[in-house]
């Protein structure tokens, strides 16, 4: 039972409260995760009962995790009682279905004070466990819609009634319970269920084991296994930080045996773990987000992700591979690094799952259908041995952290829907996309650049897909109307809401890798950059050149691959100043042209005469600095040899 006991802190509860919080919430965890289970597998729901009832079990259990860290008791006691209320919206929208399409939608009293109540949790929940910027948000748009008649000129609309909001909010899939609750049930969860499983069968061990086993020996290998490991965890589990705080207690410790410093072990613990949110398949769930969004196939849209995605992680094996080089740091001893055969042998069967997963995706099972079949996998493979058996106390253990888990997601998703609804109710979505079109000047570039500011501030310690989906609502609009493909819109402000995890002033996945390496957070911060400033130019290429989305023919997707990666190696190089020995200033601007080079052959049109040119001036130049450096390197192997 402790696997239950410890998910809620006790603090300053009684005993026989924090078992009636902990009955609570493992009961209502049960119900949303078998009722997102069961629509995943037959599809049978309608939506607005599925997302009003998911979101009701949700921010019952949300409250009650929000309850349970608070230490007054009459604060407790009042969020008990909104979490009791708050189940009632979903079986009321249930139960009321055909009266509510009957009646057009008109809300009466009853609605309003349900949407009221609604409104209060999901406001409540979101400044616990994700902040006051969410809620701000929220409460901002809903004073806009109400007091819109109060605002002058272009912005101002004529304002809505309390029964109106409550109509388009809460009695609609446009609001409340519009698109981004519906992924939030549909997937998010699911998936997230799925990724909690997996790791307690052991497999964030697994991913770390076999990443050692591969890389260890190598010169800077720990660093190595920290970037693909990291990588692996993190597409699972959603965030970032927790990539950090599971794999970097193991990784980081063993990159500063090996010589690497703090700040840099840190933050390529931080930078990795990074990598997971834009990596295919799951990309912190906002690969299904993305679809449902753009109206795009998932599949079209996890293809799309993965050259970007390798990229970013091709950057970081150079970068760590050719820091060690530089200080001449030591490999793993041999008594830590485990065999690969080994590793395979006793704990590979709890890779099956996942291979499960591509498998069932790639004969044409629905992500939800395919998830819910590796659930079912799991939980078989876990029975193989008895270290990773999930029995029915760790069955409800999961589903109880899963929950708590996605609290911030789904709050967000509910704000969210709530700007949406708000936002179309009043046209603003139009004017705000103009706004920002206005103030690029007609110009692609200096509108990127607003966007990027704007993707960077709004994305600000926020949750992977919850900060997808609000600059999906707020700002890829703005890139439409440039006629841009909409999955490059789409990752452009993606990746640039993604970049505060290592960035200061937030930089939390820096923060946390930091605090385990015992190094300065703002130094930290600063490598972190510096090993992922992929994600800092990769949107502006993948705009410019569509084909690293796999947006055009096989030849012109080969040759920006071609360049993306050489661009890369020698951007990376020159950031680190090594490469075999170190660099010259020489070689360092030799390696600065291969990048500069590179980047305007992507952003000439692919294909074309001056692209070719640019990028066979770059190849060239990459290939004479390499051999350049090599030679003396293999000379002096030679004479050492003799």
């Amino acid at each position: 039972m402790s696997l239950i006991t410890s998910i809620l802190p006790r603090n300053a509860m009684a005993n026989w409260e924090h078992k009636a919080a902990l009955a609570a919430l493992a009961v209502l965890s049960t119900l949303v995760t078998g009722l997102v289970l069961w629509s995943a597998w037959f599809g049978d729901i309608t939506a607005l009962v599925l997302r009003s009832t998911f979101f009701s079990l949700s921010m019952a259990a949300g409250l009650i995790v929000v309850a349970a860290a608070r230490p007054q008791a009459a604060w407790r006691a009042a969020l008990y009682v909104l979490a009791v209320l708050v189940l009632i919206p979903g079986p009321f929208l249930w139960t009321n279905y055909m009266d509510i399409i009957r009646s057009g939608g008109i809300a009466d009293r009853t609605d309003m004070a349900l949407f009221i109540i609604a409104t209060a949790a999901a406001l409540i929940v979101s400044r616990y466990v994700i902040g006051w910027v969410m809620v701000g948000l929220g409460v901002v748009a809903l004073l806009y819609a109400f007091f819109g008649a109060s605002i002058p000129g272009t912005y101002g609309h004529a304002g809505y009634s309390l029964g109106r909001v409550t109509s388009n909010l809460f009695l609609r899939t446009e609001g409340l319970f519009g698109l981004p609750m519906g992924v939030a049930a549909q997937y998010i969860l699911l998936f997230s269920f799925l990724g909690t499983l997996l790791l307690k069968t052991g497999l964030g061990q697994v991913f770390v084991d076999l990443a050692h086993a591969l890389t260890g020996r190598v010169q800077g290998g720990p660093a190595l296994t920290a970037v693909i490991s990291s990588t692996m965890f993190s597409s699972i589990n959603g965030s970032a930080v927790a990539g950090v705080v599971t794999t970097g207690t193991f990784t980081i410790p063993l990159m500063k045996r090996t010589g690497y410093r703090p700040k840099v072990a840190g933050a390529i613990e931080a930078a990795a773990s990074s990598a997971g949110q834009i990596m295919p398949p799951v990309m912190g769930a906002a690969a299904f987000l993305m679809a449902e969004l753009t109206q795009t196939p998932y599949a079209v849209i996890a293809a799309a992700a993965l050259i970007p995605a390798l990229l970013y992680v091709f950057a970081l094996l150079v970068a760590v591979r050719e820091e060690a080089g530089k200080y001449d740091l030591g490999r793993a001893e041999g008594e830590d690094v485990p065999l690969l055969r080994e590793v395979l042998f006793k704990r590979g069967h709890l890779l099956l799952p996942l291979v499960a997963l591509v498998v069932f995706l790639a004969v044409g099972y629905t992500p939800s259908a395919a998830a819910v079949l590796c659930v079912l996998a799991t939980l078989v493979v876990s029975v193989l041995t008895p270290q990773t058996r999930i029995g029915p106390v760790a069955l409800i253990a999961a589903m109880m952290e899963t929950v708590r888990n996605v609290l911030p997601v789904v709050a967000a998703v509910a704000i969210a829907g709530m700007l949406i609804g708000v936002m179309t109710l009043t046209g603003m979505a139009l004017k705000l996309s103009s706004l920002i079109v206005d103030l690029g000047a007609g110009s692609l570039f200096l509108t990127l650049l607003l966007t990027m500011i704007a993707s960077f501030v709004l994305g600000m310690g926020m949750p992977t897909s919850a900060a997808y989906l609000l600059l999906a609502v707020l700002v890829a609009p703005a890139l439409e109307q440039f006629g841009l493909p909409i999955i490059a819109a789409h990752m452009f402000i993606f990746y640039y809401g993604l970049l505060s995890a290592i960035t200061p002033p937030v930089a939390l996945a820096a923060y946390a890798g930091a605090s385990i390496a015992g190094a300065s957070p703002n130094e930290t911060a600063v490598e972190s950059i510096r090993l992922g400033f992929v994600k800092v130019v990769a949107p502006f290429l993948f705009v410019y050149a569509p084909e690293l989305l796999l947006i055009g023919t096989p030849v012109t997707i080969a040759l920006a691959t071609l360049a993306a990666f050489a661009g890369t190696f020698a951007a990376g190089t020159a950031f680190t100043g090594w490469m075999v020995r170190p660099l010259t200033l020489l070689h360092k601007l030799g390696f600065w042209l291969v990048a500069a080079a590179a980047t305007v052959s992507l952003v000439l049109p692919v294909g074309g005469v001056p692209s070719l040119v640019a990028l066979v001036l770059s190849l060239a130049l990459l290939a004479i600095l390499v051999l350049n450096l090599w030679k003396p390197h293999a000379n002096r192997s030679a004479d050492l040899a003799s």
